[in-house]
């Protein structure tokens, strides 16, 4: 069960014109589980995205970002994206590259549009082949099912250590219009900033120029799915994307205008739902917890010290126990590669509790104070600097007993 997190309401989850989806039950991995989507888009759909940063890119990867370059080449505006988990098609070389192509050119020849059209995606387990028989077997299944309202299920297929589908909607009215927002993510495990290991899309109605989509994709990364960290680990496969299917009449040609600021807000608040609905639901997690360093000379060292507590492993073993030893923290600040922090003035907070004063022990601190906020499921830890206006946040959870087991047995 994810951390205080609901599973989502079908019927909220609000259909986006211009955008169908549609699911099959190929048998990636498993029989008898929804494991490929198939998303598509109007002709007048923008698309962007941002990837991981690990070197080890899977084959869909390197292929979609081919594909997304080739829009500034005239290939033809982006018509569909494939999804499938049960396998990541991540260290397998040219084969794994030969693979995402072919997926590509199945579902172009049954769309009628060209492959450098599609953007194919995978999850699941690295260094395996990709059984791309029966990922192109499933797509007419897939295509049999589209329709616009079919984002829960759409959540569903995109699972993989998943406890539960993580999806969600929003509206902003924007020039007296309403503007249509769903999206739905996944992820649970191999979570890093840069991106988590996770795979998140997020839609609108709006009319957005492929320039400030661009720009937009980027600024909601970084405020949200690149501000988690379940593990530490960056994955092969992780992929964001934000696709403006433009069958409203609001339009977003430009960054500096008020029309922007909205759309921004509403795209960035629905980009952070998702990304904590992928920590609440962390391998093992039994608590969610938000990291705040506040007065910090720049954002950068706020965001080294902020990952340096949500990486450490007694940090997060601690908090699982509810053992107040929080001098795990102060350890984790200190090696944050901060070189000229002077901790003297440095005060920790554990929700209410003032923990840490000046660099050492708040003389009115009392343990039992700090099991009392440790014995929650919901946590804020504050660091104060006390070196400038600067300030990030980050969102991690603990670290259990079923994270190892869990990721023990996670290819039988």
């Amino acid at each position: 069960m994810a951390v205080n997190s609901p599973l989502p309401v079908a019927a909220d989850l609000l259909p986006v014109a211009g955008i169908q989806l549609g699911y099959a039950e190929a048998g990636i991995k498993k029989p008898h589980r929804k494991d490929v989507l198939v998303m598509t888009l109007a002709p007048t759909a923008t698309v962007a995205g941002v990837f991981t940063t690990n070197r080890f890119c899977a084959a869909p990867v390197q292929v979609s970002k081919a594909h997304l370059e080739g829009l500034h080449m005239s290939a033809g505006p982006i018509r569909a994206l494939v999804i499938n988990t049960g396998n990541a098609n991540a260290g397998t070389g040219d084969a794994g590259l030969a693979a995402a192509n072919a997926t590509c050119a199945a579902l172009a020849e049954l769309l009628q549009c060209e492959a450098s059209q599609i953007l194919p995606f995978s999850t699941g387990v690295i260094l395996e082949p990709l059984p791309v028989d029966r990922l192109v077997a499933g797509l007419p299944q897939a295509i049999a099912n589209l329709k616009a309202d079919s984002w829960y299920a759409a959540a569903e297929a995109i699972m993989t250590t998943d406890t539960q589908p993580k999806a969600a909607s929003a509206t902003v009215v924007i020039n007296g219009q309403t503007v249509t927002l769903t999206g739905i993510s996944k992820g649970a495990g191999m979570i890093k900033p840069n991106m988590a290991t996770m795979l998140g899309y997020l839609a609108l109605d709006a009319k957005v120029a492929q320039p400030v989509l661009d720009h937009l994709v980027k600024q909601a990364a970084d405020k949200s799915f690149n501000c988690i960290t379940i593990d530490g680990d960056t994955s092969t496969n992780d992929s964001f994307m934000l696709i403006a299917t433009g069958a409203s009449d609001v339009e977003v040609n430009e960054i500096d205008t008020p029309e922007y600021q909205l759309l921004a807000k509403a795209v960035i608040d629905l980009s952070q739902k998702l990304a904590h609905m992928i920590i609440r639901d962390g391998e093992g997690a039994t608590k969610f917890m938000t990291i705040t360093v506040e007065e910090g000379r720049d954002i950068d060292e706020c965001r080294k010290i902020a990952y340096s507590i949500a990486h450490s492993p007694l940090v997060k073993t601690a908090f699982f126990a509810s053992d107040p030893n929080l001098g795990r923290i102060l350890a984790a600040i200190g090696y944050a590669s901060v070189g000229d922090l002077d901790v003297s003035k440095l005060n920790l907070y554990l929700d209410d509790v003032w923990v840490a004063k000046n660099g050492g022990r708040n003389p009115e601190y009392r343990e039992e104070d700090g099991q009392r906020v440790m014995k929650q499921s919901e946590i804020t830890i504050r660091v104060k600097l006390a070196r400038g206006d600067a300030e990030a946040t980050v969102w991690t959870c603990d670290l259990s007993h079923d994270y190892v087991s869990i990721n023990a047995d996670y290819r039988s």
